[in-house]
């Protein structure tokens, strides 16, 4: 069992940056892939970015390339998710998640995830 919560939602203007971090707590946390995902209002959750158990693979949806950067830190049992020059569009609330990843050490670019946490809202004003 793998506990998540988000923080570092906020208000910003566009062009700004957030910082969000997931802070997991249970067993075996640095064995789970992880990834970070945002549902906008009246929409479908959509993934945002992946990381591999170890750190060493990621993936990121098109619309955040260049712009945001997922990384963890195994040691504090946390994953962050660095997003810079934000749009109006990315207004959402955005949760972390967990996925064993049975031994393989890869991002996941899917929704396929064990472990969600309760999200936090990010909202950039134009």
């Amino acid at each position: 069992q793998v506990q998540l919560v988000e923080s570092g939602g906020g208000l910003v203007q566009a062009g700004g940056s957030l910082n969000l971090s997931c802070a997991a707590s249970g067993r075996a946390f640095s064995y789970y892939a992880m990834g970070w995902f945002r549902q906008a209002q009246g929409k479908e959750r959509d993934i945002v970015a992946a990381v591999s158990w170890s750190g060493g693979s990621t993936y990121y949806a098109d619309s955040v390339k260049g712009r945001f950067t997922i990384s963890r830190d195994n040691a504090k049992n946390t994953v962050y998710l660095q997003m810079n020059s934000l749009k109006p569009e990315d207004t959402a609330v955005y949760s972390c998640a967990a996925r064993w990843p049975y031994y393989r050490d890869d991002a996941f670019p899917s929704l396929e995830y064990d472990y969600w946490g309760q999200g936090t809202q990010v909202t950039v004003s134009s």
